[in-house]
Order: C-alpha cells, then sequence, then structure tokens
C-alpha cells in the first residue's frame, strides 16, 4: 500500500529524504486529484490493467547512477530536471519493478505538495495536466515499468515553461472541479 503524506517543503533538506510532515493523506484524496493508486502483486495483473485501460506500449526505465555510466554529476543532474514541477500532455503510468522513489502530487486545491512512496508491486498513475515532479529516496535506485495509451511520449511542461497556458492543463482544471 503506497504510503501518501504532505510533503513538509523543507529545501534545505535533500530531496530524496522522507519529507514527511506527519500529515497522511488518503486514496481517496489522491482519487479527487485524479491519481489512480494500484497494488499489482503480478506481471499479469498488470497486463490486464494495461488492457483496461488501454495502454498500448510499455517500457522499462531504470533509474541509478550506474544507469548514466557512474557519473555522479550527471546522475545528480537528471535527478533535479526529474524533481522540477512539470506536467506531462498524457498520463504519466509507473508500476514500481524494484527499488523505490518518490512522486509529490501538487494539490490544486490547498497548493500543497502530496509525497507519494512507491516500492515494488505500486503502480501510479498521474493525470494529463497535474503538476508533479519525482525523487529518487536514499537507495538511489529504482526500477520501473512505464505504460503508455500510444507511442512513448515523455516531454514534460515544467511549470517555468508557461505550463499554466496548456491546454492539457486547462483540462486537467476542468476535471477536478
Amino acid at each position: 500500500m503506497v504510503k501518501a503524506y504532505i510533503h513538509d517543503n523543507d529545501n534545505s533538506v535533500d530531496a530524496r529524504e522522507t519529507h514527511d510532515a506527519g500529515v497522511p493523506v488518503t486514496l481517496e484524496r489522491l482519487e479527487k486529484l485524479g491519481v489512480i493508486y494500484r497494488y499489482l502483486k503480478t506481471q499479469p495483473e498488470v497486463e490486464a490493467l494495461a488492457k483496461e485501460r488501454d495502454y498500448k506500449n510499455q517500457d522499462t526505465v531504470n533509474i541509478q547512477v550506474s544507469t548514466f555510466g557512474n557519473d555522479e554529476s550527471l546522475f545528480q543532474k537528471k535527478l533535479a530536471i526529474f524533481y522540477e514541477e512539470h506536467l506531462h500532455e498524457d498520463e504519466e503510468i509507473r508500476y514500481c519493478l524494484e527499488g523505490t522513489g518518490y512522486f509529490d502530487i501538487r494539490d490544486n486545491h490547498s497548493g500543497e505538495w502530496i509525497r507519494c512512496k512507491v516500492d515494488p508491486g505500486d503502480l501510479l498513475i498521474v493525470p494529463a495536466g497535474i503538476y508533479h515532479r519525482f525523487a529518487l529516496d536514499t537507495t538511489n535506485y529504482i526500477k520501473a515499468l512505464r505504460l503508455f495509451k500510444d507511442e512513448p511520449k515523455w516531454e514534460a511542461i515544467n511549470k517555468s515553461q508557461r505550463a499554466e497556458e496548456s491546454s492539457t492543463r486547462k483540462a486537467y482544471l476542468q476535471s477536478i472541479v
């Protein structure tokens, strides 16, 4: 079961730390934001969900320093990119196979960050148009299955890049009224 809670917003502490403000968040609150969580034990369960939601493509991403040629500087730069507040024009679907990580979801109603810790078996569907970011935890490793409705798209629109003007963002905001 995913652990979700309010992020403490302490930017003086590494993003890979827990940042737990001590306020738990329910799955119902996540659902009101359009975020879907499932715990799936087996690959056939993942395939059934993919078929049900019409996900046609998938790949695997492995995030650890060795993925970047053991170049710690390059690894840290990539982590910083993942952690910048952004949105996507498509759903972001991640199924944790190994390791752990954090998806931070911006609650549009309160402005708070909700941190969701994903462990093996956790599947998170982040809707198109919602602000979010990703951080590894201190183990510096996650292997995740990425699912896509069509051809894999991985373009982030950073909040600083006028994401508020995106038609996807506007559609998302109308969907959660």
